[in-house]
């Protein structure tokens, strides 16, 4: 039996949306992205939303809009995708990394301690789906003690009036929060519609504004809009709709807009996301803690609790009492007995980007200790019940074989 770790989703229904694009004659940027955006706002329950090519350039536009630059600080975990750092490299600004709890999310009593007067932003991961504590996040930021630390220097960070919050929640769309879907809870929250995502358009992400207590999200919006696309003050759909073909270029922009044929993908896959999607995801995630449950060497993640719901994005199965390169002899075994699994990061001081900039892993251990014993299972709504008892099977054999007696 071969298991892939995650294709992605396709049926008729998106095929069908996409070929709609097609013979529609727009496949940049028009009505299916800017439906998409309305669709995406009202599942998260946001009052606006841009659609961009990726949850990077999310990401970085937000940063970019807030001012974030050369002297300024981002608090990021240091357990996460190198993309939730690289765009405060892009920006000037320097990562500052803080460590993670077991549970893999960022922790909390690290990120106080590491807020200067040079923090401008801090962006926690949703990592595999799980929820961040936004709650105590936003609490932090608006004490006043650390609001006095906040050194303003741009006219959207005086209006803030402290830290942003911005999350990476490329993992969680369609997580649960104190009852409310993933995207109302920070200032800002980026998505992402990678090809491997729960969610996919096959490359793409989302920001949701959710900070309409201090800000005009329709003007937020515009701005983005403006910086997504080179600084041009109109998009191609805004020129088919009167007012002549004459554009001005207002600042040197991006090119972070999402074309409608991509967009046509997320479009089809949102209508089934809640109903079939989520429930067989979270079907494998069961199946799988109840299969591994009888083995003391794993160690099962948290994916809910009383305040929290996972989308169940990925399963990262940790192995009691073993080291990096036993978790790699593990990962070769069970490749070659057909079974692609995965690893869900390397931390970012692993990597000798950040290594060369003196980042050291020894620095966070908790972080080291995670990733070192961490194996991504596969989870995809086509995977079958077989499939993924083989799965466990197949990781039980190999751990039980050759680590029996260490683990």
């Amino acid at each position: 039996m071969k298991i892939p770790f995650s294709p992605p989703y396709i049926d008729k229904d998106i095929i069908d949306e996409v070929v709609d694009s097609l013979n529609s004659g727009w496949i940049t940027t028009g009505p299916k992205t800017k439906q998409f955006e309305r669709d995406i706002a009202a599942y998260c329950e946001v009052p606006k939303v841009l659609a961009v090519n990726s949850a990077t350039a999310g990401l970085e536009l937000m940063l970019r809009w807030y001012g974030v630059k050369e002297g300024d600080e981002v608090i990021v975990p240091a357990y996460t995708y190198s993309a939730t750092a690289n765009v405060v490299i892009h920006c000037g600004a320097t990562p500052v990394m803080v460590d993670v709890r077991e549970d893999f999310l960022i922790d909390l009593e690290k990120v106080e301690k590491a807020i200067t007067s040079k923090t401008k932003v801090i962006i926690p991961v949703d990592i595999f789906g799980y929820p961040c504590d936004f709650d105590e996040l936003m609490a932090l930021v608006n004490r006043a003690d650390i609001k006095a630390k906040f050194n303003a220097t741009t006219d959207e960070q005086k209006t803030l009036g402290r830290v942003m919050i911005l999350d990476d929640a490329a993992h969680s769309v369609g997580a649960v929060y104190k009852g409310k879907k993933v995207g109302s809870q920070a200032d800002a929250i980026v998505f992402s519609f990678h090809a491997v995502k729960n969610l996919t358009t096959a490359e793409g992400g989302a920001i949701c504004l959710a900070f309409d207590k201090y800000f005009d999200v329709e003007d937020v919006y515009r701005q983005l809009n403006i910086k997504s696309l080179h600084g041009q003050t109109k998009d191609a759909m805004s020129k088919t709709q009167g007012g002549g073909w004459r554009y001005d270029i207002v600042e040197a922009g991006y090119k972070f807009n999402m074309p409608d044929i991509l967009a046509a993908i997320g479009l089809a896959t949102l209508k089934k996301y809640e109903s079939h999607i989520i429930p067989r995801r979270k079907e494998i995630f069961e199946r799988y803690c109840e299969g591994f449950s009888k083995y003391s060497w794993a160690q099962i993640p948290e994916y809910f609790s009383a305040d929290k719901t996972s989308c169940y994005h990925v399963f990262p199965l940790r192995i009691n009492n073993i080291s990096e390169a036993e978790r790699d002899a593990i990962i070769d075994k069970v490749m070659a007995a057909g079974v692609t699994v995965n690893v869900h990061f390397q931390p970012l001081p692993l990597l000798s980007f950040y290594k060369n900039l003196g980042y050291k892993m020894e620095d966070y251990p908790v972080s080291w200790d995670n990733y070192s014993r961490e194996i991504s299972l596969p989870v995809y709504p086509t995977l079958t019940d077989e499939q993924v008892d083989f799965v466990i099977h197949t990781m039980a054999e190999v751990v039980e074989k050759e680590y029996a007696a260490k683990v």
